[in-house]
């Protein structure tokens, strides 16, 4: 018997697909060309018009009256003779991905049809469009007859020129809001956010002495992980086609045990396409600076330099849609989700954060002598204290049906949240809480290699510590808890909050104390000393997986929210919606929609999951095992005709061993489809997730169980879906 897969197979065999590309280009040639940037804004913008623009972009201000057309107008002949026909409002609702609705430049130039078109973009059409807010997750703030809501253009962030086959689009970065005014995207509250820390920040710099600053904004780089995949295999897998993950699939002979695919050498096939991408990266402005081999086999990591926190989130969902398009076109399929591949490692997107000045100083630089340098200390301080008491906030950045699959195992932080800042830089911050009796010197060390003629190197401050979903490594902290296929606005909008909050609560203890009459250093001395004491319980330096830092936790307080629904319970608490309110972040009404709309996404995710185990275990896979059943029945009867002992013979055992698992299996997959039935028809998101998670993803485990076991067992000719030793090797 022959099959999809087999021919597949054959086929692969004979020809290997390679699609090479152009790599002679020249990156500083083509860096940006296709972004309206501050440079071509300058050559084409009346001097007092750019002027004005620059200053809203740099320092958050308000757009000028009249200045709209000017800009919409300039834009639009920069993207016309670059090939453009259409522009786009493109924005981020609650879908998890962008979303936009295209424009003509173009229209009729008359109602005299005298066959001219005009082209048009006024400062109105770039500033606001209109999609159909009840056709995107709202949560309640708009029912199915409120059709009307809001995108505007964000100044902060460049429009860009997207090119494909039949053409090019002009992109405007915007917000998405109801006609009522609530956010219903991702980019307003980080917009606001940023507005936070900055104000909290600058109060902390002003008492500092420090008045050139004009505003604080977060700097983010975010590493992005990814597998590629041979586009053929997907091709004949529904699951991975439909929901970025196998559903079905035994472990492969080899995974990543021989530790021999990270930072191995690139294959040429992959190679190429990495090339590809960095070039189409390269010509919207996305600083791409890393590429390399992921621990698992067919993983892979990209990274770029850092950026405004806005930009690099834009960039960051850009590059997402590029990887994804730039595989098809190279023969692979891409696959970001956090688990497409049971027993190997799945992907993150560690989001390297820290606090920048309008002068371009890192405020979480330590310099040489961090203990002298009581700015940054007091920043450090605000880190430790914003992370202990909004643990829950920040996990509520992380959730999602398939980061439920990796946060917790031994590939990826712990749900816990805890802060790693090596041995030195926890010692200085004990000494000034008085928990350490003895004074710690600070220095950086020399590496000692034994090798003459190697050059010497100084040690970092710390190690790095893969288990901590937050550690400082240098100059900024890396929060390494975010999911692949997610986008990092959420975990940035928490941390800038959270940090807020923190930076008032600071100021307002330095201000107090300066108020009484106490100089700046004793002021900050006895915050710091206070502060520090309180917060030291969110430090920890050593193995996150461990059993014992589990128990360790608990004792200090931490909470352990372990999968996405109990973390989801807490959204409408009081100490998430307080400070989220209180920042002007996000709204009661808007928190409460945020919290319908996760737990409507959770069960969705998780519910095509479910119909799609249920509908290959019965349409695909449990056929070809009745088919090898029956084979395996020939034989056993042919044995018995021909031997004598043959009635216990390893024949009939091989036959009821599948059989067994066969019959398991349909009967995994009855109850699977009946659970789900029920499920379905219980009323209130919340106890629908509950139900999904406690009962439905067992028997979905259960069902994978039996296919698995089965997949061992069958005849390889006989078995349907590609298998792992094929996907990732």
């Amino acid at each position: 018997m022959n099959n999809s897969r087999t021919a597949l197979k054959t086929a692969m065999a004979m020809s290997e697909p390679f699609c090479f590309t152009d790599q002679s280009y020249s990156p500083n040639k083509i860096y940006g060309k296709n972004v309206f940037s501050l440079r071509i804004m300058q050559e084409r913008l009346p001097k007092n018009v750019f002027t004005r623009l620059e200053k809203v972009i740099k320092t958050n201000g308000t757009l000028q009256e009249g200045d709209a057309d000017v800009i919409a107008s300039a834009m639009k002949d920069w993207a016309i003779e670059n090939g453009a026909t259409h522009y786009t409002h493109w924005f981020q609702p609650m879908t998890g991905v962008t979303a936009e609705k295209h424009d003509s430049f173009f229209s009729p130039s008359s109602a005299h049809n005298d066959g001219n078109l005009l082209n048009e973009f006024s400062g109105k059409m770039l500033i606001k469009g209109e999609p159909d807010a009840s056709s995107f997750p709202s949560g309640g703030i708009r029912s199915t007859f409120e059709a009307r809501g809001y995108t505007a253009w964000d100044p902060t962030s460049p429009v860009f020129l997207l090119e494909n086959t039949h053409g090019k689009t002009l992109y405007v970065p915007s917000v998405f809001i109801s006609y009522t005014g609530e956010s219903l995207d991702r980019k307003t509250p980080l917009l606001r956010s940023n507005e936070a820390v900055s104000k909290q920040a600058l109060r902390i710099l002003r008492l500092f002495g420090n008045t050139k600053a004009g505003n604080v904004y977060p700097m983010v780089g975010i590493e992005q992980e990814y597998f590629l995949i041979d586009r053929r295999h997907a091709a004949l897998r529904d699951d991975l086609k439909l929901c970025g993950r196998t559903l079905y699939g035994a472990m492969s002979d080899k995974g990543q045990e021989l530790e021999d695919h990270y930072f191995g050498s690139i294959n040429e096939r992959i190679l190429s396409f990495m090339a590809d991408v960095e070039k189409q990266m390269f010509s919207l402005g996305i600083p791409a600076k890393t590429r390399h081999n992921e621990v698992a086999p067919a993983q892979f990591e990209l990274a770029p330099v850092f950026e405004p926190v806005n930009l690099a989130i834009d960039h960051n969902m850009l590059t997402m849609q590029i990887l994804r398009n730039t595989a098809e076109k190279h023969g692979f399929y891409c696959l970001l989700h956090e688990k497409p591949f049971a027993g190997v490692n799945g992907s993150g997107k560690h989001n390297n954060w820290s606090l920048c000045d309008s002068e371009g100083n890192n405020l979480l630089d330590p310099g040489q002598t961090p203990m002298d340098n009581a700015q940054f200390l007091v920043f450090l301080c605000a880190v430790l204290r914003a992370v202990r008491k909004n643990a829950v906030l920040l996990r509520l950045a992380t959730i999602g049906a398939g980061n439920d699959h990796r946060l917790g195992a031994n590939e990826a932080p712990p749900a816990i949240l805890s802060v790693f800042l090596g041995t030195q830089l926890t010692a200085v911050i004990e000494d000034i809480a008085d928990i350490s009796h003895e004074s710690k010197e600070w220095k950086q060390d020399i590496m000692q290699i034994g090798i003459t003629s190697l050059p010497h190197f100084s040690k970092d401050v710390s190690d790095r510590n893969r288990t901590s979903p937050f550690a400082f490594t240098g100059n900024k902290f890396e929060f390494r808890a975010v999911g692949s296929s997610a986008s990092s606005a959420p975990a940035n909008i928490a941390l800038n909050t959270a940090m807020a909050s923190a930076l008032d609560e600071i100021a307002i203890e330095l201000e107090t104390e300066l108020t009484k009459g106490a100089s700046l250093t004793k002021a900050v001395n006895s915050t710091l000393k206070k502060f520090f004491k309180e917060d030291l319980a969110i430090v920890f330096n050593g193995n996150g997986y461990s059993q014992e830092w589990q128990e360790e936790a608990k004792k200090r307080g931490l909470p352990d929210l372990k999968d996405s629904v109990s973390v989801l319970k807490q959204y409408n608490t009081d100490d998430i919606m307080n400070v989220l309110t209180h920042y002007q972040v996000l709204n009661e009404r808007e928190l409460l929609a945020r919290q319908d709309i996760l737990l409507e996404n959770y069960i969705r995710d998780i519910h095509v999951e479910i119909k799609l185990t249920h509908s290959m275990g019965k349409e695909i896979i449990l056929p070809a095992c009745m088919a090898y059943l029956n084979t395996l029945a020939e034989s056993a009867k042919n044995a018995q005709i021909l031997l004598q002992d043959a009635a216990n013979g390893f024949e009939l055992q091989y036959y009821r061993t599948v059989r067994e698992n066969t019959e398991a299996l349909y009967h995994a997959l009855d109850a699977l489809d009946k659970e789900h039935k029920r499920v379905d028809s219980l009323h209130g998101a919340l106890p629908r997730a509950e139900e999904t998670r406690d009962t439905l993803i067992p028997l979905m485990n259960k069902c994978r169980y039996f296919a698995d076991t089965l997949e061992k067992l069958v005849d390889d000719s006989i078995w349907p879906l590609p298998k792992y030793n094929e996907m990732l090797w």
